[in-house]
This record gives structure tokens, sequence and C-alpha cells, in this order.
């Protein structure tokens, strides 16, 4: 009998088991993956999962107990090395062949990696797997030393955790502000004066140029001339979809694997979710590719319903969120199109949004501690609501109000 096979052993993977088992789902399923771990959540890895206020049972989706008594196969330290679609065959790393009814490709993405003078060096990370994390606890030793390149959400959040773990924190930003590539000036304002306030040093508008050292990395040399002693050094300076297996087997790619609406590849036996897709987006009327656990979680859970008979078209409005130190910022919509901002709230009082609209629209909001306010938000956004930067100002009047 051919089963299911999921490639990939992440987040999207794992929910796409979790939905088809709650939906009755019957046949044996099974997943590959290339790690030695069954699937887990990645967004602790570089929060409280490296700050070690959580174990690893707290990372893990699903329990080995739970694939067991489901009719699951976790294949983990595997690699699929092709994929052979005419004859519905997966071949993996340990000279096994998979036969399929139906494929999942949940194939998920990986790390951009900087290849400059002393890359080699050890003590140079990357964070992505929960061994990249555990390397790095290794390293987070109260004194030591710890530079970051790139301020994005991994290497603030990084920042964040060895602070509290008593390191010198330096972030290198070739961008003239933290975060640029998904925030306004004003929450990057608002973070780098949090990051500063607590001891990390940013170094805005200068790009790395090489490392130093021996065996392991005793200096960054930046393009500004700065050079910074480093124990150890983060990259954090984004991530590449994986679409190597599909791109090889025929499939059309397009930064990430090309699906449908119910997360359909020109194949109809081959599906894909998650990090390594490019997908339409009704709300934003055109093709994306998502980096966010919302994306992997809601499509994963489209794709099952396909592989059921139940086709419920992915249509969501993306959302995003990023714990530094004690702030959280959340995030729903794409606000890069955008011609007017407006804040509610005060930006002193550490709790405030920030609304972005297109024409009279609101098409994204910013929130800074206020989730309850930020519920409210994602409605307002999928609603495509058109209203007046006064009234979106006025704390007067109660967002949930304007849903009416």
């Amino acid at each position: 009998m051919k089963d299911l096979v999921i490639v990939g052993a992440g987040q999207s993977a794992a929910q796409c088991v979790l939905t088809l088992k709650r939906n009755n789902f019957e046949e044996s399923i099974v997943v590959v993956g290339e790690e030695d771990h069954l699937p887990y959540q990645r967004p602790p890895l570089s929060k409280d999962y490296l700050s070690g206020e959580v174990g690893l049972d707290r990372v893990y989706m699903k329990t080995q107990d739970f694939y067991d008594q489901n009719n699951v196969t976790v294949k983990v330290a595997t690699k699929v090395l092709s994929l052979d679609r005419k004859e519905k065959m997966v071949h993996l790393s340990k000279g096994e062949a998979l036969p399929y009814e139906n494929l999942v490709l949940a194939t998920g993405s990986r790390v951009r990696q900087l290849e400059v003078e002393g890359s080699d060096l050890k003590n140079i990370n990357y964070l992505r797997s929960i061994n990249d994390s555990n390397n790095l606890k290794d390293q987070f030793k109260k004194g030591k030393s710890l530079v970051i390149i790139g301020a994005g959400y991994i290497g603030l959040e990084v920042a964040a955790a060895a602070v509290k773990k008593g390191l010198k924190v330096t972030v290198v930003e070739m961008e003239n502000r933290v975060m640029s590539r998904t925030v306004d000036p004003v929450i990057s304002e608002y973070f780098d004066t949090l990051h500063r306030n607590k001891g990390v040093e940013i170094i805005l508008g200068s790009a790395l140029e090489k490392f130093v050292g021996k065996s392991h990395v005793e200096k960054v040399v930046c393009t500004d001339g700065t050079i910074l002693e480093a124990d150890s050094v983060v990259i954090g300076v984004g991530i590449l979809p994986n679409q190597e297996i599909a791109e090889s087997a025929g499939l059309k790619c397009s930064n990430g694997i090309l699906v449908d609406e119910f997360g359909r590849t020109e194949d109809s036996s081959v599906f894909a979710c998650g990090d390594c897709t490019n997908h339409p987006n009704f709300y934003l009327n055109k093709n994306i590719r998502l980096e966010s656990v919302h994306n992997a979680l809601e499509q994963a859970k489209t794709v099952a319903l396909s592989l059921l008979g139940k086709q419920e078209k992915y249509d969501q409005v993306p959302w995003f969120w990023s714990d530094q130190f004690e702030d959280k910022l959340q995030i729903v919509g794409l606000s890069g199109d955008h011609d007017e901002t407006v804040v509610r709230g005060f930006i002193e009082e550490r709790s405030f949004m920030l609304f972005y609209l297109k024409k009279g629209e609101l098409i994204a909001v910013d929130s800074v501690n206020n989730p309850k306010d930020f519920l409210i938000s994602k409605k307002l956004v999928a609603n495509k609501l058109k209203i007046s930067s006064d009234v979106l100002c006025d704390q007067s009047v109660e967002l949930k109000d304007l849903l009416k």
C-alpha cells in the first residue's frame, strides 16, 4: 500500500499530520526529516529555549507516542535525494525508496550564509535548528563578547537573550535602522532605544567585511573600519526557500514552490506548504512567499483538507510577532505599499500601535505591547476598513466599535 509521504519535519509538516488525524484520516503517513529531532517549533530557538526558560519538551510539537499511536512514521536524520514523479517514488539517503499516493513538500527554508574571509572559523553561528540553538547556548557565558550580524527579528531576539545571560552584545546592521525590511522608522527607533537602554551596542550603516582568528573567531572587521572583539558571532541575514527537490523533479518554482490556493502544485498528487511555497494571496491580490509561523500552520491545514477532498481556499491576512526583552511586537498585514501612517497611543508609555493606510484603507498594523487591540486590528485589516486617520488616533474611540 502506498503511503502519504511528507517531506520535511517542521511545524508545517506536523500541523498537516495533526489536521489529517483530527479529520479521521486513516491511511499511514511517513514524515521524512533531515534533522535528528521530531517535528518542533522554531520560534523558541531564538527566545525562551535559547535563554533556558523552557526545555526541549516544550519545543516539540508532539511526542513519539502520538506518532506511534496514530500510524505515523517519522524518519529522522534522513535526507530526500530525489523525487520521481512518474514512478511516484521518493528516494532517500539511506538507500530506501518510498512509494506515495500523495506527496506533501514541507521542506521549509534555510539560512542565507555569508562567504567572507574567516567564515570557516569556529564559534560563528547561524540559528535555524535545535542543534544550532544548543551550540549557541554553550557559548552564552557571562562576560563573553557576542557580535550579531543583522538587526532583523532573529538578530534582535538573540541579542535580548544574550544580554539577559550577561554577555556583552554588539549588533551590526548595514541599513540605517533596525528591522528596516518590515517596520516603519517609528517602530525601528522604539526597539533601537530599547536595546541600547538594555546595554546592547548597535552599529548602523556598516556591513561585515571579514572575521579574524586562529581557530575560533576573535575579531569582526566591519566595512566602516570598526574592529570588534568577539568570542562568538551570530549571523542573521535572511533565509532561502528549500525548493531544490521540487525544482529537480520539474515542478515550477519561483522564489518558492508554486502552488494554488489549495496548496496544489501543477502535479495533482504533489502538494506544498509553509516557508517553501510561493502562493496566491487574495487579500494582497498577488503571489507571495511568507516566512511566518502563521503561514506555515494555516497553509498546512489547507493542504490537509485538500488531501481529504475538502477544498478550502487559503486566504489569510499575514501576521507575525517578535518578543524582545519584555516587549512584544505584533504585525498584521504587509505595510510596504502604504501612503500614510497613524500612531495610536503613547510611545513613551510602551504601549502603542502604528496603523498603515493606503488611499484611506487600512492595510497593516504594528502593535507594541497591546495584544488585546491587536486581535481587533487583525479583523479590521481583513475587512479592508476605510477610515480617517483622525478616528484611528482618537483613543476615545474603541477599536472594536469600528467592526460594526
